[in-house]
């Protein structure tokens, strides 16, 4: 079955934090899938890192070299929109969020993330709570 990543996940596989382990044992041992802006997420991501000196550039643009080689079957964003946005104004939570739930429910998989508060939001309604889960 394939799994749908969002960039909180990404992260931990190439940056040291809670959910690390998890997040690469997920990345080794099943397929994964996302929208095309997870790289984009990512690459935010490690610019924050960037920001707060907790990365210097250089090793940060390591280290986006190495997501961008991970094997990760990509979706247009186009293709989960108009559900991501109707899924967005259901759950009062950001559309760029809701792509990646929007893919797993037409793939009819879930997906994984470390976002909380997004996880919490889906998990209310019964019909999405099959559809997302926690890292951990």
């Amino acid at each position: 079955m394939t799994v749908v990543v969002d960039a909180s996940i990404a992260l931990k596989w190439v940056v040291p934090e809670a959910g690390s382990p998890a997040a690469i044992a997920l990345l080794a041992s099943t397929e994964l899938a996302a929208p095309g802006i997870w790289i984009t997420e990512a690459a935010n991501g490690l610019w924050k890192y960037v920001m707060r000196r907790e990365l210097g550039l250089p090793d940060a643009q390591d280290l986006l070299k190495r997501l961008c080689s991970v094997p990760i079957a990509v979706s247009a964003a186009d293709d989960d929109l108009e559900n991501a946005f109707r899924l967005a104004a259901e759950l009062s939570h950001p559309v760029y969020d809701c792509l990646y739930l929007a893919l797993a429910l037409r793939q009819d998989t879930y997906a994984v993330t470390a976002d909380k508060r997004f996880l919490g939001l889906a998990e209310r309604r019964s019909d999405l709570s099959g559809h997302i889960r926690a890292l951990t």
